[in-house]
């Protein structure tokens, strides 16, 4: 469907995805294998060409991710489709969408609409839809399966189940990857190797539960054991530990403990220390040793911060969520559904609290703000490391980021 446009909106309930809405539009957001925005354009067929996000969003640069506009800005013109950014449509719907679809109206998965379709001559859209979906009438509803993400602790709990449907999609038919002598399976789940990808002797790659795609260019050195459902990035590399149920973006390094985790893209974790029911958001860098709590003593359910307060996550495990270009120090103890506001670096040998607001600079509840430029070198920096720059577009984003959550410092 080469004329369609795909328009991914962050509703008002995502824009609440903290601590990572602050610095990206949710549509960015790694789950399963892959982006949000990335399933979409694979269901349907169409390119993403905008996402409707916050204003204080415009400048984001991430690989080919598309900009980002206001929904007043929205296209008013040719056939578009504009889906939630927290909508999972089911592998298949587009099949089921062209076959349904009529004239204008929304697109609806359980008892919630999560877009609307927009025909060639039908007009703009309300711009308060992409805030309030939920209003719309749902007259001509095509009704989809799949899901939609309600917290953004869904996206950490959800993602192994979802490995496993985006490999059997993506996948039908692969078949029993050869590996290298030395390497041991375990289990009779599919194993994808992507091209270039590597696999070092004294690697154990258990398939007993799930399946395991080692995307482009990733490695796994020896004296790893790697438990499906796992996911491995294009030019990541696990250098040893314990990983299982985890997902890991690009250009990732990982070694340690790392359990029903998610690392968006760009993160160092070299040394080991345990990450368990984690999000780490991009370009985080964890000091050796770095380790968090998944669990409560009294195997209670966890509560999370949110901007809305605090709620019951109703989950048993929740670890910690750190936003883009958290760093943290050597040896650093996180508790049990810590939440890390993006740009903050927190060290030293005190537990920080269970929230750190965005662009903290310090050590356990002696924090103070991080200094906009000096976070902005270190940013670039870091990006530097990987052959990457921090564009203008970009910094002035992040600029825009720390004096919405820092602005009060000055």
């Amino acid at each position: 469907m080469p004329d369609l446009a795909l328009i991914c909106f962050d509703d008002e309930r995502a824009r609440a995805w903290e601590p990572f809405a602050l610095t990206r539009p949710a549509g960015e957001l790694v789950f399963g294998t892959m982006t949000q925005r990335a399933r979409a354009e694979r269901v349907f067929g169409a390119p993403c060409v905008l996402h409707l996000a916050a204003d204080h969003l415009r400048g984001f640069e991430e690989g080919n991710a598309p900009p980002v506009a206001t929904p007043a800005e929205a296209p008013a013109e040719g056939e578009r489709l504009f889906l939630s950014s927290r909508a999972v449509p089911a592998w298949g719907s587009r099949e089921v969408w062209t076959e349904r679809r009529g004239g204008p109206g929304p697109l609806v998965i359980g008892e919630q609409v999560v877009g609307w379709y927009a025909p060639a001559g039908s007009g703009p859209v309300d711009p308060d839809f992409f805030l309030h979906p939920q209003t719309a009438d749902r007259t001509g509803a095509v009704q989809l399966e799949g899901r939609v993400l309600e917290n953004v602790w869904a996206l950490m709990s959800g993602t192994p189940d979802q490995i496993t449907e985006d490999v059997a999609a993506l996948f039908p038919d692969v078949g029993s990857a050869e590996l290298p002598e030395g390497v041991f399976r375990l289990g009779s789940h599919p194993l994808v190797l992507g091209q270039d990808s590597a696999i070092e002797p004294g690697v154990v790659l258990d398939l007993s539960a799930g399946p395991i795609w080692l995307d482009e260019g990733a490695s796994v050195r020896a004296f790893t054991r790697l438990a499906g459902p796992a996911y491995v990035g294009p030019g990541s590399t696990v250098l040893g530990g314990a990983l299982e149920s985890c997902s890991i973006g690009p250009v990732c390094r990982i070694r340690g403990e790392f359990a029903e985790s998610v690392a968006l893209g760009w993160v160092n974790k070299a040394h080991d220390g345990h990450m368990g029911h984690a999000y780490l958001g991009a370009w985080v860098n964890l000091g050796a040793e770095t380790t968090n709590s998944d669990l409560k003593n009294n195997y209670g359910t966890v509560r999370l911060w949110t901007p809305e307060g605090e709620v019951d996550t109703g989950e048993i495990k929740v670890g910690c969520f750190l936003g883009d270009h958290v760093k943290t120090g050597i040896g650093l103890l996180l508790n049990t559904g810590t939440v890390i506001g993006a740009g903050s670096n927190v060290f030293g040998g005190a537990m920080p609290p269970r929230y750190v607001p965005p662009f903290s600079w310090g050590t356990g509840d002696d924090l103070s703000a991080y200094r906009q430029e000096t976070f902005l070198q270190v940013a670039g920096r870091a990006m530097s490391r990987r052959n990457l720059a921090l564009g203008e577009g970009a910094r002035a984003q992040l600029g825009a980021a720390w004096q919405r959550g820092r602005g009060d410092a000055g």
